[in-house]
């Protein structure tokens, strides 16, 4: 939402001053890029609740010193000799002055919305018992601004510590994230900790000391002056990163709609109908995003009956119609989930969302199986189109599912998005063994 904002700040300010452009859609054009772009390289939008002023400050700054760079080097690189300089750094200040005071505003407002109304809350425990971590909960129970909940701490080093009484804690008070002490948990605990928090959508940060903990990437940030590690780093986080999926998920769902779907729907009405009574479209409850449950919806495929939310469909499956096979074999069954996707519940691209029974089984059996939930589903994804898509047959095809479901939250980009897209409409014209 702040980057529109932004956005239309730069582009309707060139109407308050006689910058005279002779190219005023190249210029808009222009602009908007260079400014997404230059978003996208400084976190300009990546603010934390714990963000200090003076790096607020830093990131305003950069922002604006490159975007007047690339300003008047589009006057050089389009030869436009007659724009008037000094109307165009008026324009430069009055955006400056503009987005720095919406980007203030915003920031007081929410400070002091969780300070005075205590909404947007997190609630944390921490857990252990030493000189940081003291620190850390005085900054969560002095810095009401933050918007922090401390709940409780656990003391590792202590002989009652159960670490199965503090995972009991954290399920039934809803708690957001959990902070560990590094050296005051061994090594297996930490592991522990690690699984409980990605089959529990918890989020897990680390009090850092000198041991040696993970052979992966880790993310510092600061609270007040108290450094704390992000084992995950989530790309889709990024508010820049989030707009441009979004975008494009409206704007794809919206053309398969109008294009295909508003013609196509009519002529499998029929046909679906006239094979075997009921309705057109089939709706079931799955799990989504934060585990939330959405209906999902397809062209019905099956013949009606009871067993549609608990038993998947196998091969030579006898609920299936004669023109539901030819749907589930080319994929045109999940076309209605373009409507998910519109309707912010589904991505184009994502984790292939299950059923509310399925999800209850692996939740409870598959590590990690959880973590997929921290991302919208999707119509097709990354473990889709490397095999793993249909019947669940072995432990392994559902292992195997997770992994890929993991390493695509962890890699998102938009150019992997098209690859995936891609590779599944190569794949249905090729055919699939799974797609029945």
């Amino acid at each position: 939402m702040s980057l529109i904002i932004d956005v239309l700040v730069i582009n309707l300010f060139v109407y308050f001053l006689p910058i005279n452009i002779n190219e005023p859609i190249l210029f808009h054009a222009y602009i908007t890029l260079c400014w997404v772009v230059l978003s996208l390289k400084n976190d300009f939008y990546k603010i934390h609740r714990f963000t200090k002023v003076p790096f607020l400050l830093r990131k305003i700054f950069t922002q604006f010193i490159f975007f007047f760079f690339l300003l008047y080097a589009f006057i050089g690189f389009f030869k436009q000799p007659y724009m008037s300089r000094f109307a165009l750094a008026q324009y430069f200040f009055i955006a400056l002055v503009a987005i720095s005071g919406i980007k203030f505003i915003t920031y007081v407002v929410m400070m002091e919305y969780r300070e005075k109304f205590k909404g947007n809350i997190r609630r944390v425990v921490v857990i252990g018992k030493n000189r940081k971590t003291d620190q850390l909960i005085n900054v969560f129970k002095n810095r009401d601004e933050y918007g922090y909940e401390f709940k409780k701490q656990f003391c590792p080093k202590k002989d009652r510590f159960v670490i199965e009484e503090c995972f009991s804690f954290i399920l039934k008070n809803n708690i957001d994230e959990i902070y560990c002490s590094v050296s005051e948990l061994k090594n297996d605990e930490l592991t522990q900790f690690i699984n409980f928090a990605d089959n529990n959508l918890k989020t897990l940060k680390f009090i850092p000391d000198n041991k040696n903990i993970f052979a992966k990437k880790l993310k510092f940030e600061y609270y007040d002056y108290i450094p704390v590690l992000s084992l995950r780093d989530i790309p889709m986080d990024n508010p820049i990163n989030a707009f441009i999926k979004r975008s494009f998920d409206v704007v794809f769902s919206l053309t398969v709609i109008v294009g295909l779907l508003s013609w196509l729907t009519p002529i499998l009405a029929i046909l679906i109908t006239l094979e075997s009574k009921g309705p057109v479209f089939f709706r079931q409850t799955r799990n989504g995003i934060d585990n939330r449950e959405f209906y999902c919806y397809k062209f019905r495929s099956m013949a009606p009956n009871k067993n549609a939310d608990d038993i998947q469909a196998t091969k030579n499956d006898m609920r299936i119609t004669k023109i539901g096979r030819f749907l589930r074999s080319t994929s045109i069954d999940e076309l209605p989930q373009f409507y998910n996707v519109l309707f912010g519940t589904m991505s184009v691209v994502g984790p292939r969302p299950h059923m509310v029974k399925h999800t209850s089984e692996y939740a409870a059996s598959v590590d990690k199986y959880m973590v997929r939930h921290f991302v919208k589903p999707g119509i097709t994804g990354l473990a889709q189109i490397r095999g793993y898509r249909g019947e669940i047959e072995t432990d392994s095809d559902i292992q195997n599912r997770i992994k890929f479901d993991i390493f695509y939250i962890e890699n998102w980009s938009i150019f992997l998005d098209l690859k995936i897209m891609l590779q599944t409409v190569f794949n249905v014209f090729k055919g699939e063994e799974k797609a029945y």
